[in-house]
Order: structure tokens, then C-alpha cells, then sequence
């Protein structure tokens, strides 16, 4: 996965991921670490191998990897980290090899991982909201009681 690595190597990408692990090192809830995206990939090509589905493993990691790259940018500027990160996301998958297709479905993916996905939504964008929630271990967070999401949002079981 040739295309992954030029992401994960491009200058934005660092710089973005870099100035997020800076503003984020003291935060007590949820980080947006490699490993939270990498949690994220791999929750995804789980949920296309149970559900015997063709979404393409390169787009998974790529929609994993970007899909909160706009959380500095919401830091330090205001802006929706899902609507920061799509824009970013087009910039990068440019550069790296992506067609406009495949940068098309992967940036309107991020833009919707906020939101309850819907029927019309491609599987790419389901699997990225779902893993997105999924990913997170609030059952075993030791900062779940003065955490701002609501029940009905968090992972309070290992298995559900």
C-alpha cells in the first residue's frame, strides 16, 4: 500500500498530525493518536470482511488516517474538524496517486464521520462513522464521569 505510506509521509500530513499531538498532550479524554486511526482501519477492514463487502482496503486506511487530520485546525481556528479534514484530505490524496474518484469518496466520507450515517451514504463512510465510535474504550476510560458525551454515544461494554 504504496499510496498509504506517501500519505503518512506527505509534509501537511506531519505537520497537521505533529501540530494535533502538541495541542493534545495534555488532554485528559480522547486523543487523536496514530493509534486511534490505525484502531480505526482496522475496525473498518473488519467490518468489510464479516460483511463479505469490496470496499477497497487502500480507501479504508486512507478515510482512517485522514479523517481527523482537521482536529488542529478546529483547535486553533474554530473550523468543524470533519469539514478542515475533508479539504486536507483532497490536498493529500492529490499529491499521492489517489484518482479524483477515490479522493472524492474518501473526503465526503470525513465529512460525514460526524454524523449518523445514512442509507444513501456509501459503505466507506458507514464503516468510518461506526469504527470512529467503536474505537474508543470509554468502559475502561479512568476520565468517563467528567466526559462530555452522552451515554447513548459511549462504548460502555467491550462487546455490543
Amino acid at each position: 500500500m504504496e499510496r498509504i505510506q506517501k500519505i503518512l509521509n506527505h509534509p501537511l500530513y506531519q505537520e497537521q498530525f505533529k501540530l494535533l499531538q502538541d495541542a493534545e498532550k495534555d488532554r485528559e479524554f480522547c486523543r487523536h493518536t496514530m493509534e486511534h486511526f490505525v484502531d480505526v482501519a482496522r475496525l473498518m477492514y473488519i467490518y468489510t470482511l464479516e460483511e463479505k463487502t469490496n470496499v477497497s482496503k487502500e480507501l479504508i486506511y486512507a478515510a482512517a488516517l485522514l479523517h481527523d487530520i482537521g482536529r488542529y485546525e478546529q483547535i486553533s481556528l474554530g473550523t468543524p474538524h470533519h469539514i478542515s479534514g475533508a479539504r486536507i484530505a483532497d490536498e493529500i490524496m492529490t499529491f499521492c496517486d489517489f484518482s479524483k474518484e477515490e479522493v472524492i469518496q474518501v473526503a465526503e466520507a470525513i465529512a460525514g464521520h460526524r454524523k449518523e450515517s445514512s442509507e444513501e451514504d456509501s459503505l466507506l463512510a458507514k464503516y468510518l462513522y461506526r469504527a470512529d465510535k467503536q474505537s474508543r474504550n470509554c468502559f475502561a476510560c479512568p476520565a468517563i464521569k467528567e466526559c462530555n458525551w452522552p451515554d447513548t454515544k459511549k462504548n460502555l461494554a467491550l462487546f455490543y
